[in-house]
């Protein structure tokens, strides 16, 4: 029935995290969408700016990636759905409560090629011990990009558990005035990555690909 009415008035539900603050799930022309107060967080524009970024990279079957901001996880549906079932994704979001939303609204349901962790993503990446051969950071609180996520030890600690030849897509910040904080990254990095930067079709998100090069290329 929500959905039905949704064609003529959208029909929201409101949720308060102590992380994100004000939530919105609506249900809107017959989709149910997750938004902050400012910012879209799933199955809307964002679902849409990560899919251009992923349409430039080759996902093979198996493939280990790392997804840091988990959402209400329109990003595994279009991982799963258009890209590759067979992919294995390791979730990391620090908002419990974003999490709910994610499994009770979105059906995202811990299973065999998806691990849900409740963790800071800057906290995991700088203990973790595994490798991966896709990293996507899509870390916003509403609309910002929180400072420590361009830091040299994040993306030094994003290097280390990366594989050789493997790739981050950075969602990397909304209607940004400056690149700056992007022009350090590749900056420090140039070196061992070939960075691409684009705008998606939006031309509101700025993202920043990045592909690990060969050691002694």
């Amino acid at each position: 029935m929500k959905k039905i009415l949704s064609y003529v008035w959208p029909v929201t539900k409101h949720v308060v995290s102590k992380i994100n603050g004000p939530l919105e799930i609506t249900w809107y022309n017959g989709k149910k969408l997750l938004d902050s107060k400012n910012a879209n967080y799933s199955y809307g524009n964002l679902q849409k700016t990560l899919s251009y970024g992923l349409s430039k990279i080759n996902v093979i079957p198996e493939t280990n990636i790392l997804l840091l901001g988990m959402g209400g996880g329109s990003v595994i549906e279009t991982i799963h759905k258009k890209i590759n079932s067979d992919v294995r994704i390791t979730a990391i979001e620090i908002d419990e409560v974003i999490i709910e939303i994610a499994m009770r609204e979105f059906n995202v349901m811990a299973e065999k090629n998806l691990e849900i962790i409740c963790a800071d993503a800057y906290e995991y990446v700088k203990r973790c011990k595994h490798q991966f051969e896709l990293i996507i950071i899509d870390v916003f609180i509403d609309t910002k990009v929180p400072s420590k996520f361009y830091s040299v030890e994040f993306w030094n600690n994003i290097e280390n558990i990366l594989q050789q030849n493997g790739t981050v897509l950075f969602n990397a910040g909304m209607n940004l005035k400056t690149t700056a904080n992007i022009e350090s990254i590749t900056g420090y990095l140039g070196d061992r990555f070939n960075f691409e930067v684009f705008k998606d079709k939006t031309n509101i998100n700025t993202l920043l690909l990045a592909k690990h090069t060969e050691k002694g290329s």
